[in-house]
């Protein structure tokens, strides 16, 4: 099961053609995708009787993003050994959180402003949180996932390091710097293709001329804390709620990480793409200041 956010309505994706929740239902689930987290099991068991393929032709450009107001974000730094080492940092040895403000979130295919010359790049596999609670044991925490999508974690370093210690939240949380999409996959979905603890994620740069070149190329098993071990900690302090999302960090390949750094440039354009769960794509465009 694929269910995004198609100009603001849920819908059930299969392919090129989108299933409209509210009218397939009849009025059962509101067309509000954020909605639908806090009735998962119960959407879960009537999605499963859908043909999402005999919906309507949809085009990709107005898929809003996947969950469009999740209660909560958390985001994971330096969750990937090579990413510690490229940033000059220790491997942590609990997980470093901070958080991207929802007014950042964005949709899967957009044109996303440079708010200055410092701007970078993070692909990073999002967990949706199904079920919430306290306590969830690492063992039972698959259970609590609604399903996968992709996210890139655009971050203005200059805003980031404003001051000491870094300000990562609000470095991260500009117009549009947490695109999230195309789809939120359910778990099963990933199962049939691949190996949900095991999936190739990666970047890819396209310049104003045309020219390509792959910023970011990692595996997800080289997480220190996967997926369950993160919603085990993050259950032990904060109790999880339907709809949250959790950003679990990113690979090495960042431009703060190279030498010398390499920011993002107008006419530029990235795509990130996570096996099993496809891809999104930002457009960058220089800062519109206000007339």
């Amino acid at each position: 099961m694929r269910i995004a956010n198609l100009s603001g309505r849920l819908v059930l994706v299969s392919g090129d053609r989108a299933l409209d929740v509210e009218v397939a239902s009849s009025g059962r689930f509101a067309a509000n995708p954020q909605a639908i987290y806090e009735r998962w099991a119960e959407f879960v068991n009537w999605a499963k009787t859908q043909d999402a393929s005999a919906g309507s032709v949809f085009d990709a450009s107005a898929l809003g993003p996947a969950v469009p107001r999740p209660p909560q974000v958390f985001a994971i730094g330096l969750n990937y050994a090579s990413h510690a080492g490229e940033s000059g940092l220790s491997v942590p040895e609990n997980p470093m959180v901070f958080t991207k403000f929802v007014s950042s979130f964005t949709g899967a295919d957009v044109e996303v402003e440079l708010s200055g010359d410092t701007v970078d790049w993070e692909v990073e596999l999002v967990a949706v949180i199904g079920e919430g609670g306290r306590d969830i044991a690492e063992s039972d925490a698959w259970q609590h996932v609604a399903g996968l999508t992709v996210g890139q974690d655009i971050s203005d370093r200059t805003v980031q390091f404003w001051g000491d210690p870094a300000q990562f939240s609000i470095g991260k949380s500009l117009k549009g710097f947490a695109p999230i999409g195309p789809a939120v996959v359910s778990l099963d979905e990933v199962d049939a293709v691949a190996d949900r603890s095991d999936l190739a994620i990666g970047c890819t740069l396209t310049r104003a001329d045309g020219s390509t070149e792959v910023l970011q190329n990692g595996r997800t098993r080289d997480m220190i804390f996967p997926i369950p071990t993160l919603i085990a900690k993050l259950s032990e302090l904060v109790e999880l709620l339907p709809g949250d999302v959790i950003f679990t960090g990113t690979p090495d390949g960042v431009g703060l990480g190279r030498d010398p750094r390499v920011y993002l440039q107008p006419g530029q354009s990235v795509t990130s793409e996570i096996e099993a769960l496809g891809s999104i794509r930002q457009r960058f465009v220089p800062r519109r200041l206000p007339a």
